[in-house]
């Protein structure tokens, strides 16, 4: 069964086939003709040779099998429906997978069948590191502990509510967007764009000075506050502006831009959560979710919701504090420093 759909890649649209067979689904791809012009090619950086022609494509290693295939069934059929020949680095080696051909068109097509299975299988990496705002200063952290003492003195009765819902206090923070990073030269490109962010916009409307944001009251996720998977203190500026949204989007939209990120919504969900069901598995509060308003409804099935009704009626107008914001980190998931926030692998 063939169902055709378009796809965008970098700027350029691909036709995209899923063939369904007996035994299992394999995902084919075209992108449209085979001849190419010399402009459209070029832009593939395919090179002539004395031998035929060329093109180089960074990949990161853990994608290097993707290409691959089981049994390298998928790397022989683009090498054959393409006439080209692929060379891909030994496991855990990185490097450039080189395609090379007789025909130019053949090396484009071969390309650009990598770049649509390569943002393919991207998609299905689980993110390695996130651009966070750190929220875990003494202050908050008490205002937090304390928050925690009262709920579970009050409502401890409720429905679900334990302490394994709270989040580890030296994790506190705002996610902004969630990035899959495979090795270091993908994190050295996001650290450098992040740099020039700062360059770009963020200076100008920080005004190079930190925002001053107050945590205050708290909100659920889900539709029914019966059946909450996440609690958050809901974040303000102080002065009543909207400059932290206006950082947090565009940076958001730059990385988008880049391939770095994923768009998953039209504006940034600002929370700092606090309570969330995945944290009965993960303690140590390194279970973050993709900045998504409804997170945890795909995984609803595996998780134990709690009744935040009385929590959300008594700590309607809890305060947590003000913070001043003066730096977006790049977080690395799964991971503490001497601090106990994750571990930094870049800032802005």
């Amino acid at each position: 069964v063939l169902r055709p759909t378009l796809i965008r890649i970098g700027g350029r649209v691909y036709r995209k086939n899923l063939v369904q067979e007996q035994t299992y689904q394999q995902e084919e791809f075209s992108a449209g003709p085979v001849d190419c012009t010399d402009e459209s090619c070029d832009a593939f950086g395919v090179e002539e040779t004395e031998r035929g022609f060329q093109c180089r494509v960074e990949v990161p290693s853990p994608l290097y099998k993707y290409i691959i295939g089981k049994k390298g069934e998928t790397k022989k059929r683009l090498e054959t429906e393409t006439q080209t020949s692929i060379s891909i680095p030994k496991p855990g080696v990185e490097g450039e997978i080189v395609i090379t051909g007789q025909h130019r068109s053949g090396v484009a097509s071969a390309r650009t069948r990598i770049d649509v299975l390569l943002d393919s299988f991207r998609k299905k990496q689980p993110f390695t590191h996130f651009l966070s705002f750190p929220l875990n200063q003494p202050a908050i952290q008490e205002k937090f502990l304390q928050f925690k003492e009262e709920v579970l003195e009050k409502c401890s009765k409720d429905d679900g509510v334990s302490s394994s819902l709270f989040q580890n206090p030296a994790k506190l923070h705002l996610t902004l967007g969630t990035l899959v990073l495979l090795n270091e030269q993908e994190i050295q490109k996001a650290c450098d764009l992040l740099q020039q962010c700062k360059e770009d916009f963020v200076d100008q409307i920080a005004g190079g000075k930190p925002l001053t944001v107050e945590l205050a009251g708290v909100e659920y996720m889900n539709d029914d506050p019966a059946m909450t998977d996440v609690l958050y203190a809901k974040v303000h500026m102080k002065d009543g502006s909207d400059r932290l949204q206006m950082i947090a989007d565009q940076l958001v939209g730059r990385f988008v831009a880049s391939g770095l990120m994923l768009k998953e919504w039209d504006r940034v969900k600002l929370h700092a959560t606090v309570m969330n069901t995945l944290f009965r598995k993960d303690p140590s509060g390194m279970s973050e979710e993709r900045n998504n308003p409804m997170a945890g409804k795909s995984s609803s099935r595996e998780r134990e919701s709690f009744n935040s009704r009385n929590i959300l009626k008594l700590f309607e107008n809890f305060h947590f504090g003000e913070v001043q914001l003066d730096s977006v980190l790049l977080s690395q998931r799964f991971s503490s420093d001497a601090s106990g926030y994750y571990a930094t692998s870049g800032r802005l």
